[in-house]
């Protein structure tokens, strides 16, 4: 398995993250049995810092680079998938706000501080059971109205990732009698916040993707943090978002492991050996490493481009959806060939081969969403 560690930099976080994961491993069947929120990760995350990773250094994170965050939620996947994605959408919505500068520097100071020191929690809520993904363009049902100095919200949020554990979620709203929508920065300690646990979900069940409930949530004019045309807002591609393929990655990874280490030490008495000397394993543990070279060898190749052609990014949507494409889909296909090497032994409960299959199906209903790639490629196409 080629090694996409690169400085000594990334090398020392790794060994940091081999060590976590492994832990995420033991009690990820736990936590995905009873759909429970894997609070204790995040304290060890918090505990060794990787949560203002990055935070830019001025205010006292580490401003990692997006290989950096690439490469480390790709290694914390390999132990829990829902600890990785749920954790990723933190990093990388403070890294889009870096990158961005959209807010008020004092605000995005104080949200900052507040991870550095408090290891505060941050998402973005903007799915709705009435409209679904946001990239599908549909407007927020969530509403914001002006009420002297101050907006009062309200709505509800789902599939908000990390939703019992979150300190301040970004909160999409169509502003009361306008064609407006906008953000606003809400702490869960807010009188009329709350969560409704409504994630039973067959996978990805630590995430705890639960209902954000705001009712007569009243918000200071200073965190309306975001104004957008419902038109459409132009905006650079967002390269943080390769933090979804990067987990689904991971978690293939973990099962092609478990398939590898099974061929080498089952020994059914009606062979005499291991498995891994019958030539339909081996050719299907070749397949394994082929899918995952080439959609890891795409990802980081990508990433590469990102990070040395700061002027093209503008041009890189295109591939960076191609990234999530190819990554899900051949994660998905790792995974099914190691339990075809494994067997009916895979379908147990307590194997973790049926943990992956159902976690790494999730990827494929994360965004952009197949169709919306391949019609964005034929766009393309027919357009030259």
């Amino acid at each position: 398995m080629i090694d996409f560690v690169k400085t000594d930099f990334q090398a020392r976080w790794m060994e940091k993250l081999r060590e976590l994961r492994m832990q995420f491993a033991e009690r990820a069947p736990m936590h995905d049995q009873e759909g429970t929120f894997p609070f204790e990760n995040f304290k060890d995350l918090g505990n060794a810092g990787y949560l203002s990773l990055t935070v830019p250094k001025k205010y006292g994170g580490l401003e990692i680079s997006l290989y950096d965050y690439i490469l480390f939620q790709e290694e914390i996947a390999r132990g829990d998938g829902s600890t990785a994605l749920s954790v990723g959408w933190h990093l990388g919505v403070v890294m889009d706000l870096d990158n961005r500068q959209s807010w008020d520097e004092q605000t995005f100071a104080k949200l900052c501080k507040s991870i550095v020191e408090s290891q505060s929690l941050v998402n973005r809520a903007s799915t709705e059971p009435a409209t679904g993904s946001p990239t599908r363009g549909g407007k927020p049902q969530t509403s914001a109205e002006k009420k002297g100095d101050q907006w009062i919200l309200n709505g509800r949020k789902s599939f908000t990732s990390m939703a019992p554990a979150l300190d301040y979620s970004i909160i999409s709203a169509s502003v009361k009698d306008s064609d407006q929508v906008s953000s606003f920065l809400v702490s869960h300690k807010q009188p009329g916040v709350s969560i409704e646990e409504r994630w039973d979900t067959m996978g990805m069940r630590g995430t705890r993707s639960d209902d954000l409930v705001l009712n007569n949530v009243a918000v200071e004019s200073e965190n309306l943090v975001e104004t957008a045309d419902q038109e459409g807002n132009q905006q650079l591609p967002k390269g943080w978002l390769l933090h979804i393929p990067a987990c689904y990655l991971g978690i293939a990874r973990a099962a092609r492991d478990f398939a590898v280490e099974f061929a080498k030490t089952y020994e059914p008495n009606s062979l005499k050996a291991p498995i891994k000397e019958v030539p339909e394993v081996q050719r299907k543990i070749g397949l394994m490493d082929v899918e995952l070279f080439k959609a890891r060898q795409l990802m980081y190749g990508v990433i590469e481009r990102w990070e040395a052609e700061p002027q093209n990014r503008k041009n890189l949507g295109s591939s960076l959806a191609a990234v999530k494409y190819v990554a899900t889909n051949s994660a998905n296909e790792v995974v099914d060939l190691a339990m075809r090497i494994v067997g009916a032994h895979s379908l147990f409960m307590d194997n973790p081969l049926q943990r992956y299959y159902r976690d790494v199906r999730a990827g494929l209903h994360n965004p952009p969403m197949d169709d919306a790639v391949i019609a964005m490629f034929a766009r393309q196409a027919l357009s030259d």
